[in-house]
């Protein structure tokens, strides 16, 4: 069958149907626009199908798991009989599955949205031609959005295969590793420690050339994660960096710049992820790139190409989809002429669900030194020991609070079972630009940690309760 070779108009052209791609197409369909939304996977992205949703619900057959173990402690006697990575999978599956089959019905609805599956590149400054099975088709939109997500990275002379695998390929592990090893201790790397570990690894070993695991986060909570993954039994190496990896039908063997070498079943990688951008066309169209990365104005999210735009993980900044989707929403929103506020990086909330939690929005207190100076700054660290919500849960951590003296709060740190709950007020404070006064005034129900919160800013406030000042 010959190629045929359709050409149409839309008011936005879409490349990528993650995050920022679908939310971008999802409100400009509700101002009334016509869409083409391209995407030659699955719609929803790394995130729906191999990333956060997926990742957390391992998690969450993990904390099930741990319950069992302190069950005894609490006078509930029982044990975990056996972990059949089969039905768990299946159940991954299934919240998955149940989540795309919303997903696509939601952009099925949607009046002006045509959804084309094909592999789509960049062929003008605003055309997108895309592969489908049925032939060619060129795309022209008023304004284009590239929303071509990420993949999984590796190093140089790292190649992925057998043993040696990425997040993507971990989630579909038919059994728990029994000692693997993860090169990595950012998001992806501690979340797979932990959930390996409360599936029943025998031991778990984190790689990681920087002095501190999570080292984006508040040093503080990097220290307390440190803490509690020796109490956990989660060893790792900090601020060597890795050499090579040599594997075996039966392991993988690591080793160090230093000549220190580590021995396991698997060795995941997760080193972090690349932007999705190679070979689909945006430099041949003059689009500024930096080492794959699309070059958009933060104010507007605009190329330095007119009418085409760029949001999610292929511009540089956080690689989070709640940051994706908010840049989709800004971007249909700018073109519509509402003239939203353009958004604040530091704003984003940052959530890392292992055990314990982390909950981060706004500056950390280098951050917050370096914009306002040594003397400019004020933190204090709420223990959720003082928490009797938390001593229920048997819990330790804290929320750590950093404002400007005499000013607002600019960060808000938290550590803690289930303490990335606590984010939503977290992130209104440090948005809102609240003082510590406007918090403290503020009524936190009881017995919950969210009196936390409460209680730090009472005591940033002058005015401790359950606390030392």
């Amino acid at each position: 069958m010959a190629e045929e070779t359709t050409d149409q108009t839309y008011d936005l052209v879409i490349l990528g149907a993650g995050s920022g791609g679908y939310a971008a197409a999802l409100r400009a369909a509700e101002l009334g626009m016509s869409v083409a939304l391209v995407e030659k996977d699955k719609l929803g992205g790394t995130c729906l199908h191999r990333g956060c949703v997926p990742t957390k619900t391992m998690l969450h057959v993990g904390e099930v798991a741990d319950t069992a173990a302190e069950g005894a402690s609490l006078g509930v006697k029982m044990t975990v009989e056996a972990i059949e990575m089969e039905s768990v999978l299946g159940f991954k599956d299934k919240i998955v599955g149940r989540l795309y089959k919303g997903l696509q019905g939601l952009v099925k609805s949607a009046k002006g949205i045509e959804l084309v599956s094909g592999h789509g590149r960049l062929t003008g400054p605003k055309t997108v031609t895309v592969e489908t099975e049925s032939g060619t088709r060129a795309l022209t939109g008023t304004n284009v959005v590239l929303a071509s997500g990420s993949f999984s990275k590796t190093l140089p002379g790292l190649e992925l295969g057998g043993r040696i695998i990425d997040s993507e390929a971990a989630l579909e592990l038919t059994s728990v590793p029994k000692n693997p090893i993860i090169l990595g201790g950012g998001v992806i790397g501690v979340e797979f420690a932990s959930v390996w570990k409360s599936l029943g690894a025998e031991s778990v070993t984190i790689v990681e050339g920087l002095p501190h695991l999570v080292a984006n986060e508040d040093e503080a909570l990097s220290k307390a994660l440190e803490r509690a993954y020796k109490k956990r039994g989660i060893t790792f190496s900090l601020g060597t960096f890795f050499e090579k990896a040599e594997q075996t039908e039966n392991g993988v063997t690591v080793t160090l710049v230093d000549g220190k070498t580590f021995e396991g079943d698997y060795l995941l990688v997760a080193v972090g992820r690349g932007p999705n951008t190679k070979d689909l066309g945006y430099e041949e169209q003059g689009i500024s790139m930096d080492r794959g990365f699309v070059l958009a104005d933060p104010a507007t999210l605009q190329t330095n190409v007119e009418g085409v735009y760029a949001v999610g993980d292929i511009v540089p900044g956080l690689q989070l989809a709640h940051r994706g989707f908010q840049q989709g929403i800004f971007v249909a929103e700018q073109i519509a002429g509402l003239a939203p506020a353009p958004i604040v990086e530091s704003g984003i909330p940052r959530v890392t669900y292992c055990e314990p939690q982390l909950g981060s929005v706004g500056l950390t207190e280098k951050q917050a030194k370096e914009k306002y100076g040594d003397d400019g700054v004020a933190t204090y660290e709420y223990n959720l020991g003082g928490n009797g919500k938390s001593q229920i849960l048997g819990t330790t951590g804290f929320v750590k609070l950093v404002r400007v003296k005499d000013g607002p709060v600019v960060g808000i740190h938290m550590v803690g079972t289930n303490m990335s709950e606590q984010i939503g007020e977290a992130q209104l404070i440090v948005n809102w630009e609240a003082y510590p006064e406007d918090v403290a005034s503020l009524i936190h129900a009881h017995p919950t940690q969210n009196e936390a919160l409460g209680e730090a800013h009472l005591a940033l406030a002058g005015k401790p309760l359950h606390a030392h000042a």
